[in-house]
């Protein structure tokens, strides 16, 4: 099972989204039905970036460098 890290921007202000999931199409979909709490201020998202990785291991360290930058 592939597992993701993804980043989204919103169509507002510009301002990015960096995430992990096993499914970023409705992940991304998720995010624009404002159910995430911290994206649902700043509707619509569109994906900028998605990167498949082989296990949950590497998705977390994935993502924990992506969020450092």
């Amino acid at each position: 099972m592939p597992f993701y890290v993804y980043i989204i921007q919103s169509e507002v202000d510009g301002t990015f989204y960096k995430g992990s999931t096993e499914n970023p199409k409705n992940r991304i979909q998720q995010h624009n039905e404002g159910l995430s709490k911290y994206t649902s201020t700043k509707l619509p998202w569109k994906l900028v970036y998605v990167e498949e990785l082989l296990s949950k291991k590497e998705m977390l360290i994935r993502e924990r460098k992506l969020k450092r930058g």
